[in-house]
């Protein structure tokens, strides 16, 4: 099973090319589900669990991967399906997400798939706020078309750890706190959790916030500003982007703002659970100014005060 992500390093360079590769699992008989490869660490058969007395109810225990103790997560509970049993047919995906360790108890665990993003696309608008998906995909399966469900990880792991977004008073600059009243920040990201725990975030500072929930959507609305006259790089404070999104990841929508001369300044900021070290690369490669794993709510304020201080000197 582990061989199934031998090959992953070769693949970093689909990112930054506006592609990704899926991770294919079921919990279930009937639906296919997703994660991003580059949030798996590997994939292993599901080894014997210690309990955890009161810890979360849809946490089945923890895992001792060699020498490392990982939350195991039943993730067919965590999205609101009866809970997956512990049994020869069960898997771990062990993931890294917002610098924290977990495993995803699953079922079958299928192959991966490469495809482009703009093969993704969001839930429908009609699904409402309650639902585990970033996005939806389509597989074409010898003589059929099956959906598959990329699922919201981002919004199974605040249910689970509560994230706190209260802002460390010691680390605001008062000085600055006037300046920032108002100024607009544009936030990108297809999971709505994550937007949101950057809005109230932002928001304690007196920062008006600006949200798409893709890529695409965030570029229409740049060039739109611009069409009207509108000086981004002036209006705009900076732009927090999440790296993989459906329609258009967040590595080419720089690539498009920096080939943009109307905008090619404005400040932009990666946000992302991917991992630092090899986003750092793809900083430097398309051009952010910044890389923040998520979620860090003192360090976004420190970004918005940097930059802040930034401007006051030129």
């Amino acid at each position: 099973m582990a061989n199934i992500l031998e090959s992953v390093d070769q693949h970093t360079q689909l990112v930054g090319e506006n592609r990704l590769e899926l991770l294919l699992f079921r919990i279930n008989s009937t639906q296919l589900f997703a994660i991003n490869v580059f949030k798996v660490k590997e994939v292993v058969k599901l080894p014997r669990l210690s309990q955890m007395p009161g810890s979360h109810p849809c946490i089945s225990g923890v895992a001792n991967i060699r020498g490392t103790s990982i939350p195991v997560i039943n993730l067919r509970q965590a999205i609101g399906f009866k809970p997956m049993p512990l049994d020869g047919d069960s898997n771990l995906i062990i993931t890294e997400y917002n610098r924290s360790v977990q495993g995803f108890l699953v079922g079958k665990v299928e192959h991966i798939i490469n495809m482009n993003w703009n093969e993704v696309m969001p839930p429908p608008q009609n699904a409402g706020h309650n639902h585990y998906l970033t996005a939806l995909t389509k597989l074409q399966q010898q003589d059929r078309t099956e959906l598959v469900s990329i699922i919201d990880v981002e919004k199974v792991l605040a249910e689970i750890i509560r994230y706190n977004v209260k802002l460390d008073a010691s680390k605001l600059d008062e000085s600055l706190l006037t300046q920032m009243q108002g100024r607009k920040v544009l936030i990108v990201d297809d999971s709505a959790t994550a937007r949101h725990q950057v809005r109230d975030t932002l928001r304690q500072i007196g920062l008006e916030v600006i949200e798409a929930c893709d890529g695409q959507q965030a570029l229409d609305l740049l060039r739109s500003w611009c069409d009207k006259g509108g000086k981004i790089p002036d209006e705009i404070l900076m732009m927090i982007t999440d790296a993989e999104m459906p329609k258009m990841d967040g590595y080419r929508l720089t690539h498009e703002i920096r080939n943009d001369k109307r905008m090619a300044s404005l400040f932009i900021v990666l946000n992302t659970s991917l991992s630092g070290s090899f986003n750092n690369a793809m900083v430097e490669k398309v051009g952010c100014d910044r890389f923040i794993s998520k979620f860090q709510p003192d360090l976004l304020v420190e970004t918005v005060q940097q930059r802040m201080r930034q401007l006051a000197k030129a």
